[in-house]
């Protein structure tokens, strides 16, 4: 048996990347725990392994009041053979979880800020669980989007927020609704920003209802909202397909905050932005027309574009006259 421990711990060694002298050394604290449970057993004791043949030698001591060993002997026991075999198998399982939880750990610890795919193993109203192959994930409710059905078997794309030890293992906190997820599909589908071509500047999300995505190119060639939207749209369906439908405005960066939060009140058409520095304002003026479709249903265009920029947006129609009528977003 002693020489199977040996081949067993070196088979671990190879197998999961856990150091064999470390492997011997867990095994003997636990024989040497397990001896002092046994009747009759010293205060304390130590147990030595033979590297090479596996032999097992029981030290049994004698220690003061502080701890300090005063005597020791080898004692020879019958029954030490048979808890030395059941404390061997406890001690590689243990640590063949252990390695397992760490390697897993490490792996995902690597991902954060990423994207993994899942499928929706369980869900209920606090969390759904997310089977990502060798650990499950947790989607709690605060990082889903809203009204998305997640129902058992669900094949998802999800952003990697947080990773964390515990004694059961690695804990991984999912996202769907992260403005990360975005960035990170349209990395996956745009080869353009994969390879450092094009860049996404900035990124406003209110999940499951609209995106607006800054872009921009560093090459003058590369038309950078093109290369986002992709050959008869390709690219930016299959973002808006993996996010259920959920709108998604890309329009162009620019240095200049005036272009920039014209831009950004896409689709709407502007007139003219004046810029306030000093209180980091934005005034627009937009046909009368235009007025509904800048501020958006219940501001939520205005605001995306105030969150896209920087910019506080104060959005004015040609006509107004009194300060009364301004839409206005924060």
């Amino acid at each position: 048996m002693n020489q199977e421990v040996i081949e067993a711990l070196k088979q671990l060694e190879r197998e999961k990347g856990i150091d064999f002298e470390t492997l011997v050394q867990a095994l003997e604290e636990a024989l040497a725990r397990a001896y002092l449970k046994l009747p009759g057993a010293a205060a304390a004791a130590r147990v030595e392994i033979d590297r090479k043949t596996g032999e097992m030698r029981l030290f049994a001591q004698e220690v003061d009041e502080e701890g300090n060993v005063i005597r020791e002997w080898e004692e020879k026991r019958s029954d030490f053979g048979r808890i030395a075999a059941q404390t061997a198998k406890q001690t590689i399982v243990q640590r063949i979880r252990d390695a397992e939880r760490e390697q897993t750990y490490e792996e995902f610890a690597g991902k954060e800020g990423d994207i993994v795919t899942g499928i929706v193993k369980q869900h209920d109203p606090r969390y759904a669980l997310v089977d990502l192959g060798k650990v499950e994930g947790i989607l709690p409710q605060s990082e889903q989007i809203p009204g998305e059905r997640l129902e058992h078997g669900l094949r998802l794309k999800l952003y990697v927020v947080d990773v964390k030890r515990t004694l059961r293992g690695p804990q991984i906190i999912l996202s769907r609704s992260h403005p990360g997820l975005v960035r990170r599909l349209f990395e996956q589908e745009v080869p353009e920003i994969a390879e450092g071509v094009v860049e996404i500047k900035a990124l406003a999300r209110e999940a499951g209802h609209r995106t607006k995505m800054a872009v921009w190119s560093k090459e003058p060639a590369v038309d950078p909202i093109g290369a986002c939207v992709g050959p008869k749209g390709a690219r930016v369906r299959a973002v808006v397909a993996e996010l259920k439908g959920e709108k998604i405005d890309i329009v162009e960066w620019s240095e200049d905050p005036a272009v920039l939060v014209a831009n950004a009140l896409s689709p709407a058409k502007v007139k003219e932005v004046k810029i306030n520095e000093e209180e980091k304002l934005a005034v627009v003026v937009v046909p009368d027309y235009q007025l509904s479709l800048a501020i958006g249903r219940e501001g939520q265009n205005a605001r995306l574009a105030s969150r896209l920029t920087g910019w506080r947006i104060d959005i004015r129609s040609e006509g107004q006259e009194h300060p009364g009528k301004t839409a206005a977003t924060g």
